[in-house]
């Protein structure tokens, strides 16, 4: 089986590229600078360098492609939705012309809502253009990533991690390994077919309360949270530097799942996966917030 997966060095790319070896497979994998590739991992891949919002660059590096990971990149422009629209064009050319028979999008949990939950709406702009291609496509619901707290290091070394959800609003924590996981199961499976909604939401629903107890134990420090307003928010990220639809997008991915909003697939054998947030956060902050002792 021929695969391809997009952005092989990112959070949850590097650990599909890393299973699908495992696995006997040897991966296409489509990013901008191959160099950014381990040693180890040049070694068992096919490298194409690609610009993703190049769709032409993207039909030519799926050429004779089975099955696809497509994860829409972040580019960095300042208007995710925008970016995501020129992605989308760029993955269903991609399925349309080389006629790539299977497709594991990893998508979002929120992006049932189709609008009004931000950035993640542009996650729903390419399951619906996926779904219009008629390709044998799974959408990955993912929950909120453990990785989402590497950003936020210089809170978490102050002490308190500041945020606008409710505090005892429970939400789908999930590490990307075992969203990486999911979907190279998904892309080696034979038994599926059709339009499928696989949701990935880690082994537990957190509210912000017991997280800041979970990284307290996790890492030794005390990490208190606070809820604070919407504007609030948006005072620190333009203060930060992002531009105006940026920081609506952000902020819209919580605003938009905080009004009695419940995920499409609810918790189950099929969407619960492994990895606990206290676990993660021992191997992954604990030794990095020391260090800043």
């Amino acid at each position: 089986m021929r695969i391809a997966v997009t952005t092989p060095t990112g959070n949850v790319g590097r650990h599909v590229v890393a299973t699908l070896v495992r696995a006997g497979v040897r991966p296409r994998v489509l990013l901008r600078d191959p160099a950014r590739l381990a040693p180890e991992v040049r070694d068992a891949v096919d490298a194409v360098p690609v610009d993703q919002y190049d769709a032409d660059a993207v039909v030519a590096a799926t050429t004779d492609i089975d099955a696809l990971f497509w994860v829409n990149p972040a580019g960095g422009s300042g208007d995710p939705l925008a970016e995501y629209d020129r992605a989308t064009r760029s993955v269903v050319r991609a399925v349309t012309e080389n006629r790539i028979g299977r497709v594991v999008f990893q998508s979002s949990v929120g992006a049932e809502k189709r609008h009004g939950a931000g950035e993640i709406d542009g996650l729903a702009q390419t399951e619906t253009a996926l779904d219009g291609t008629g390709v044998d496509v799974t959408h990955l619901r993912c929950g909120y990533f453990f990785t989402n707290l590497e950003l936020q290091l210089g809170a978490l070394r102050t002490g308190t991690l500041q945020v606008i959800l409710p505090l005892d609003q429970p939400m789908a924590w999930v590490a990307p390994r075992d969203i990486a996981e999911v979907a190279a199961t998904r892309l080696l499976s034979p038994t599926w077919s059709g339009r499928c909604v696989q949701a990935v939401h880690g082994p537990a629903d957190l509210t912000w309360r017991e997280v800041s107890d979970i990284l307290t134990a996790a890492t030794g420090r005390r990490i208190a949270v606070e809820q604070i307003t919407d504007d609030a928010m948006r005072t620190q990220l333009h203060q930060a530097g992002m531009a105006e639809s940026l920081v609506e997008a952000v902020i819209g991915m919580s605003t938009g799942l905080r009004e009695d909003f419940v995920p499409e697939q609810r918790r189950s054998l099929r969407t619960t996966t492994p990895t606990t947030l206290g676990a993660w956060a021992y191997d992954h902050l604990r030794h990095r917030l020391a260090d800043a002792s």
